[in-house]
């Protein structure tokens, strides 16, 4: 009787918990239930499971507690079956191996007090990407790896901070019209920059860290969700192919990074392929993908990889690309719907940043 208790009080927190994320409020304390869905999906049916196992189903209140338990697992998911492999791929695989075409790209928010410089710089080596984007980055990694980095990557924009929000952006491919931008706020850099491929097209990339909806950063998620609209709008109104990196702070599942993608028209290349789990490396029952990278439909993926730890609270990420504009149809994403450009537009409008408008 106390297991059922217990079952039954699991479920009682588990209505909750999937009907927090619901509310429309940017508490933290609300917004931070977008994050365990695939936690919360894996004890869901486990609790489901034991029910059936153990308890005979006579009354119409296990009837009911069955359903209540089954119809939150359903919920739960819906929301994060696409990030399976199950799903089908958002961002088809590559069809060509041309080297002219290729782009690499690593991505890491290394941990502003991790003093394991040498172990990145010998990850990067080893991997030799294209673009290499570091997050959290103050002036004793800037110094720790710029000595190295600078020789192999001639193209880079510098922004360290003491404040966990500094950026590190490395590039082997020529940028132009490189920017270091402050979106929301003075202390928290975004970048962006035209980069030219090996066959001389063009694309343009856009990096951001965005501040998480946390008591100690922000007790809101609009600062965060304000970033993250202005850079889909900036990606909806292209004239080029588009890239956006960085730790968004915020699930791929949840509400606002969907919404990101919906309004910039971008693909996520972890849809049908896996979770990629980056955070939190230093704890394997709390990890869910917080290290994001959206590319336009002129990309294919010819391999996504979580790399070896480096000593962070994040594992990096290993993007490889091909350059296929030629088969964009195959792939292309639907436009924004009148009601999620509202939805976006009314973030910006909580900050007073809406500037740039899509008309449909």
């Amino acid at each position: 009787m106390k297991l059922k208790h217990f079952l039954q009080g699991f479920g009682i927190l588990a209505v909750i918990l999937t009907l927090l994320p619901l509310i429309a409020i940017d508490y933290w304390w609300i917004r931070i239930f977008d994050f365990p869905h695939a936690q919360l999906t894996t004890l869901t049916l486990i609790a489901i499971v034991t029910y059936f196992i153990k308890f005979d189903i006579k009354y119409y209140k296990d009837y009911l507690f069955v359903s209540v338990l089954i119809a939150c697992f359903a919920f739960q998911l819906t929301k994060i079956y696409s990030y399976t492999p199950f799903s089908g791929k958002e961002a088809l695989d590559s069809t060509i191996t041309s080297q002219d075409s290729s782009l690499t790209i690593y991505s890491a928010n290394v941990l502003q007090k991790n003093e394991e410089y040498q172990l990145v710089l010998d990850q990067i080596e080893q991997r030799n990407p294209d673009i290499v984007l570091l997050m959290e980055t103050d002036t004793k990694w800037k110094d720790g790896v710029n000595g190295t980095l600078s020789q192999k990557y001639p193209h880079h924009l510098l922004q360290p901070f003491d404040n966990t929000y500094g950026m590190l952006l490395y590039s082997k491919l020529p940028m132009t019209d490189a920017k270091i931008k402050f979106l929301v706020d003075k202390e928290i850099p975004s970048m962006e920059a035209k980069v030219t491929l090996r066959n001389g097209d063009k694309f343009q990339l856009y990096a951001i860290h965005p501040t998480p909806p946390m008591p100690q950063h922000n007790p809101m998620s609009s600062d965060r969700d304000t970033e993250m609209m202005k850079t889909a709008f900036s990606a909806n109104e292209r004239t080029m192919p588009v890239i956006v990196i960085g730790d968004f702070n915020d699930v791929a599942w949840s509400n606002t990074t969907s919404l990101f993608r919906k309004i910039s028209r971008l693909l996520d290349p972890r849809i049908g392929r896996g979770f990629y789990n980056t955070f939190n490396a230093k704890n394997i029952m709390l990890r869910w993908p917080l290290d994001h990278l959206f590319i336009s439909e002129e990309f294919r993926v010819q391999s996504l990889e979580r790399t070896d730890h480096i000593k962070s609270d994040h594992f990096p990420v290993f993007t490889e690309l091909t350059f296929e504009p030629e088969k964009a149809s195959e792939q292309k994403a639907d436009e924004p719907s009148p009601a999620q450009i509202k939805n976006a537009e009314e973030q910006l409008k909580e900050q007073n940043l809406l500037d740039m408008q899509i008309k449909y």
